[in-house]
């Protein structure tokens, strides 16, 4: 991606990114009552995540499950994980535990659009083509996003979750990703975008 290129996607996350949160205020402040009500512990949840050129940053996420729940699990989620909360199954459903990362975006360190980012853990598995991702900043949203947005429910199936989601899953987001930054623009970011908020209602 060139610097023209660069430059207009950033003025575009910024502002898309606020008037997103401004527009989406009053739904902020409801799902924080409701996972406040719904079970002790913070409202957002922070995990660092490996953004552009290898840099770690904190990711923000609405919490959607119990306090400490790295702790008593994979860094992944499988099926029915009984660490999920009851307001945290719908939030995960309609992927508005998403939301908070419109502050990310507004931060710089993620974009609306860009391959999903990854835990420290697992980039460590990449091999050098694959790390041709990190070239770009990570987003909330990308090809990968809406390709595998039953994620949870596929590795619910499986006999070794971790495993499948290394080797098979990891894999094939990764392999869409590159061709993503292959073809990087305002308008297929545009486009992402869409598809993914017609995936949501659907």
């Amino acid at each position: 991606m060139n610097m023209f290129n660069k430059i207009i996607k950033r003025i575009f996350d910024f502002i898309a990114s606020l008037i997103g949160c401004i527009i989406l205020a009053p739904v902020f402040i409801i799902i924080s009552i409701l996972i406040k009500l719904d079970s002790k512990g913070p409202v957002f949840f922070k995990q660092k995540r490996v953004g552009q050129c290898g840099k770690t940053f904190e990711i923000l996420k609405y919490r959607t499950m119990v306090v400490n729940a790295e702790k008593l699990g994979k860094q992944i989620t499988v099926g029915n994980d009984s660490r999920i909360t009851k307001i945290g199954r719908i939030l995960r459903k309609y992927k508005l535990d998403e939301l908070p990362q419109l502050f990310n975006v507004l931060k710089g360190d993620m974009s609306l659009v860009g391959p999903r980012p990854e835990v420290p853990k697992y980039v460590k598995l990449y091999n050098e083509s694959e790390r041709e991702v990190l070239k770009v900043k990570p987003g909330i949203t990308d090809f990968a996003s809406i390709e595998y947005r039953d994620e949870n429910e596929i590795l619910g199936t499986v006999e070794n979750p971790e495993e499948y989601y290394i080797n098979i899953i990891m894999k094939h987001k990764l392999q869409l990703n590159l061709k993503y930054i292959n073809k990087n623009n305002i308008f297929l970011d545009i486009k992402i975008i869409f598809k993914t908020l017609l995936k949501c209602l659907k």
